[in-house]
């Protein structure tokens, strides 16, 4: 089941920020996250804030329906323009995701969309997002996301062997991804973007190999690969825990870092984040590049989080919650915080060194520059970056890259 919320401070009914938080908001992008709920079936890893009907059933009524969800959604939007008032900027990107965002009309996720460019104005060169999955997704569909107005799609691949799609509780059948990247193409997406776990368990060298080689062989411009994270409360938990699979160790990651990196650097793909490659600059993913920065970003629909200016606050989880309090004419933020200046410092490091073009030196105190220096001294900062004054990692660091951040923050 979905993971809990943090705590944090109440959030005013009408939604207030402090004043401090659009002081200089003219300055920083925008984003807008739109999450969608639901999904036709809980992926046994998963640990997301998501519901399929049989979990909505009975708890929610109709507030909780998927019928009716964008127009919910875009009482949030509008709720959002109240809340940051005469804010002049236009909104720089759009990310819809989920759950299982195409499981709703594509006339819905275009009207979320137009609802966000009626409120805000859209930039003209706006990157405009959803997640799909690739079975609930056709021709048709896409052709009718792209006339909308969206420019960039993102398919949860996995894998290319149907065995480890069995594992993770995948419903869509192998090379159905790879058919979803030719079927976005001719929509005239601008780019495409394909999503694979590692390290799942039964998974082999040969599978993953083979799952990035299907991937890049579809013609996509971007590329995730994530390490499997076996989140407490999750069906996979359970199966672990009960000795029906086994647990991929850290050096099994780290081996399959190692062949995703290879195999991906060879095809002409660069890493730009940790986790992502892109084959150039315009395909990076420029809605996670606010998240990894600090920009602003508005998450609208239940659980979705949000930062303005140093305030972080979330929504409450479930569907049905969160459609009652917006017809009340309430936000639904359930907790929020206001970071410190140690804070976003630390945040900075946290989320700056994990890109290529890494974090500032004179972001670190005087025991993180000593860890710095021994870094470089383990190889796992680059030289030329360092004595330009930013922490950049190597390959060897981004196996490392937690570690490296613990060291730094200090």
């Amino acid at each position: 089941m979905p993971s809990a919320l943090p705590d944090g401070e109440p959030v005013p009914g009408d939604g207030a920020l402090p004043a401090s938080a659009l002081a200089g908001a003219a300055d920083r992008p925008l984003g807008f996250y739109l999450h969608v709920p639901y999904c036709a079936t809980r992926c046994g890893y998963c640990d997301f804030n998501t519901y399929t009907a049989t979990e909505l059933r009975g708890t929610g009524g109709v507030l909780a329906s998927r019928d009716n969800y964008a127009d919910t959604l875009i009482d949030e939007i509008r709720l959002a323009r109240k809340v940051l008032g005469d804010d002049p900027r236009e909104v720089r990107t759009v990310f819809v995701g989920g759950g299982t965002p195409t499981l709703l009309a594509a006339s819905d996720l275009v009207r979320m969309l137009g609802a966000v460019r009626e409120e805000f104005g859209l930039a003209a060169d706006a990157e405009v997002t959803t997640e799909a999955n690739p079975e609930s997704v056709d021709p048709a569909y896409l052709t009718a996301l792209r006339e909308g107005g969206f420019n960039r799609v993102s398919f949860g691949m996995q894998s290319a062997r149907q065995h480890v799609l069995k594992v993770l509780d995948r419903t869509h059948t192998p090379g159905r991804p790879e058919r979803c990247v030719a079927e976005a193409r001719a929509a005239g997406f601008d780019h495409v973007n394909l999503d694979l776990i590692y390290g799942t368990p039964g998974e082999s060298d040969d599978d993953w190999r083979a799952s990035l080689e299907a991937a890049l062989g579809a013609g996509p411009d971007h590329v995730s690969a994530y390490a499997l994270i076996v989140e407490e409360g999750t069906q996979l938990a359970r199966r672990i825990r009960r000795g029906e699979v086994p647990m991929t160790d850290d050096d099994v990651h780290a081996d399959r870092y190692l062949i995703a990196d290879e195999v991906m650097s060879a095809a002409g793909f660069d890493w730009y984040e940790v986790s992502n490659w892109a084959t150039s600059r315009a395909a990076r993913c420029l809605h996670n590049e606010l998240y990894w920065r600090g920009a602003d970003w508005w998450g609208a629909g239940p659980g979705a989080h949000s930062h303005v200016g140093g305030v972080r606050w979330w929504n409450v989880k479930h569907p049905g919650a969160y459609a009652a309090a917006l017809a009340a004419g309430r936000s639904p933020g359930a907790g929020r915080e206001l970071l410190s200046d140690e804070d976003r410092r630390v945040e900075r490091i946290l989320l700056e060194l994990r890109l290529r073009e890494g974090a500032p030196l004179d972001l670190l105190r005087p025991a993180g520059l000593t860890a710095s220096r021994r870094a470089m001294g383990e190889g796992l900062l680059e030289g030329g970056p360092y004595d330009e004054g930013r922490a950049v990692l190597t390959l060897r660091g981004r196996l490392l890259a937690d570690a490296v951040v613990r060291d730094l923050v200090d």
